[in-house]
């Protein structure tokens, strides 16, 4: 069982175990959670997992309780940045109301059928007097759909906040799935309205600036979000020459370390890049279109960055009780490789971050990567009137 910490958050349970078994695993979760008080468990999944057996187990252990989640690249427990961690998160009855939809498939994709069923659903959820609303959105981290699906449930639920993270396998990039109705699915996302009574804040930040290099997409693929010349070159070729590597050497790592930018209005987005297939393209995690101008970027002090982004205080000046927290798995690999994990793991301890590594994040309407995305919740605003 899970040591817990001195300063666990109060309006989450958590459990976390390290067992291989499925019917182990889910019974060490178990014990660390109180069943009887939960509304919604949520649980963020390593690579290597027994899915189907895992949700099996889940079904018989936690009978009646709608349990959700996905596949991660990585999760963020009450140790920080791990790896093999099967994690749940225990949402209480006193301060959560729950519903859900599974939106599948994901291709081909509707905006206006998302947008319509998400206010359907929303509006079928029955309301509480002074409690607040917002949606949390899981998608299929290799559908290449999550530019599309945001814009949809913007215009399906206006002006609630919804935030999310593409699921994740590890870093092998093969299959990604979402848990909804005691299956895994693929192609597939999960949509979350989450009712509560806590005072909550959304969060989103990365840590990059725009140099003076920019390129433009002269030949792309924008459907399957590849990228075959940049500049009038091929893609891969291009890039590894304005970030000054051999294209042999192109790498997940010097992805992370050397994004590619995009301005919208006055803010960059990083559109990072998956991989370098074939014969010198580049394969991105969002979307891409011919024309598009982008601008490389370059890092500012991650450390420096993450605390600040994650200072965040209630109207009365309180700490967060916990930070859902959705962290491109990119971002991950940056700090590996700058052997920061556990500093960082340090910074998520004490600011009390539960959440997982993604392959892609969903904030303000847009589908973003490298980015942290992330919802940090008080205690109820009564309280905080005292």
């Amino acid at each position: 069982m899970l040591h817990q910490p001195l300063n666990a958050p109060t309006s989450v349970g958590v459990g976390v175990s390290y067992l291989k078994d499925a019917r182990d695993a889910v019974a060490d979760l178990v014990t660390q959670i109180d069943l009887r008080e939960v509304c919604f468990a949520m649980v963020l999944i390593p690579e290597g997992s027994d899915l189907p057996a895992l949700a099996a187990e889940l079904d018989r252990q936690m009978p009646g309780l709608p349990v959700f989640g996905c596949t991660t690249a990585g999760q963020i427990t009450p140790r920080g940045y791990e790896t093999e961690a099967l994690q749940v998160l225990a949402f209480p009855k006193r301060h959560f109301r729950c519903a859900s939809m599974l939106i599948k498939p994901l291709k081909p994709l509707s905006i206006k059928k998302i947008a319509a069923d998400a206010r359907r659903h929303d509006a079928q959820f029955q309301r509480t007097a002074d409690w607040d609303r917002l949606a949390l959105i899981f998608a299929d981290g290799l559908s290449k759909q999550e530019d599309m699906l945001v814009t949809a449930l913007e215009q399906g639920l206006g002006d609630m906040p919804v935030f999310g993270g593409s699921a994740g396998n590890g870093l092998n990039f093969r299959e990604t799935f979402v848990l909804h109705g005691g299956e895994f699915h693929t192609n597939a996302a999960l949509l979350l309205f989450l009712e509560t009574d806590l005072a909550f804040t959304g969060l989103g930040f990365d840590h990059f600036l725009p140099t003076d290099k920019q390129m433009v997409v002269t030949h792309a693929i924008p459907e399957e979000r590849l990228v075959l010349e940049i500049n009038g070159a091929p893609a891969a070729v291009e890039y590894a020459r304005l970030v000054g590597v051999p294209v042999d050497q192109l790498s997940p790592q010097v992805f992370a370390e050397n994004p590619v930018l995009v301005r919208n209005h006055h803010n960059y987005h990083v559109r990072a890049i998956q991989e370098a297939p074939g014969a010198h393209a580049l394969s991105f995690l969002s979307a891409i279109d011919d024309g598009l101008l982008l601008t490389l970027g370059r890092g500012k002090e991650i450390l420096r960055t993450l605390e600040t982004g994650l200072d965040v205080r209630s109207p009365a000046g309180n700490p967060p009780d916990f930070i859902l927290g959705f962290d491109c798995v990119l971002r991950k690999l940056e700090i590996e490789q700058k052997q920061l994990s556990g500093a960082v793991s340090e910074i998520f301890r004490d600011r009390r971050v539960l959440g997982f590594n993604t392959y892609g994040e969903q904030h303000c309407g847009v589908h973003v990567n490298q980015t942290f995305v992330g919802v940090a919740f008080f205690e109820p605003r009564k309280r905080d009137l005292h």
